[in-house]
């Protein structure tokens, strides 16, 4: 961990309508991976114009959700982002009080799901570029549980704080230079009641 905000808490529309556009969540997500970057270093990683990535960097600035980084080059001609948090964390229950950040929440949800499903579909179209220890350790699961609401918050709480053991022990073995053979890896998980 970076020493950063963990999880900052979205609880306002402005900043939960300017983190759901499609184009603002794929660069923030880029910018969480890379840590650093230009504008014009996430422009080519979105296949976009930089003043039109710039533009986009700069609302989410607005929001606090990116903010300005340190020069990473001694020429000082670039201006460098970075996450302003170690991510960020949308409730249910802070939208729920009006129809319209309902509406908002949902929207938001289905983005972010959408975009969360086509990186899957891009892995399972590149599955054979991967080679054969990535795939063996690839893995797609579903299970039905009977649950409690109580239950399903702390099998929630129990799987991410399992994420975060490893996502620090990922962190620290890169700080230490230990790259090798080490990619990113997006874990989703959705935990949801439903009816037959």
């Amino acid at each position: 961990m970076t020493g950063k905000e963990r999880d900052r808490r979205i609880t306002d529309l402005g900043t939960l309508k300017a983190l759901a556009h499609p184009l603002r969540m794929k660069l923030y997500r880029a910018l969480t991976i890379a840590r650093v970057a230009t504008a014009s270093q996430l422009a080519e990683q979105v296949d976009e114009a930089v003043s039109l990535v710039s533009y986009h960097l700069r609302k989410l600035a607005e929001h606090g959700l990116v903010e300005e980084a340190e020069p990473q080059r001694a020429d000082g001609r670039e201006r460098w982002w970075q996450p302003s948090s170690d991510g960020v964390s949308i409730h249910d229950e802070d939208f729920r009080d009006a129809p319209e950040k309902a509406a908002a929440h949902t929207a938001a949800s289905r983005l972010f799901f959408e975009q969360r499903a086509d990186m899957y579909r891009r892995f399972l179209d590149e599955r054979t570029h991967w080679g054969e220890a990535w795939n063996t350790a690839a893995e797609s699961s579903e299970a039905t549980l009977r649950l409690t609401p109580a239950e399903l918050v702390e099998l929630n709480k129990e799987m991410l704080a399992l994420i975060r053991r490893y996502e620090e022990q990922g962190s620290a073995a890169q700080a230490g230079g230990d790259t090798e053979g080490r990619e990113n890896v997006a874990v989703h998980t959705y935990a949801f009641p439903f009816r037959i």
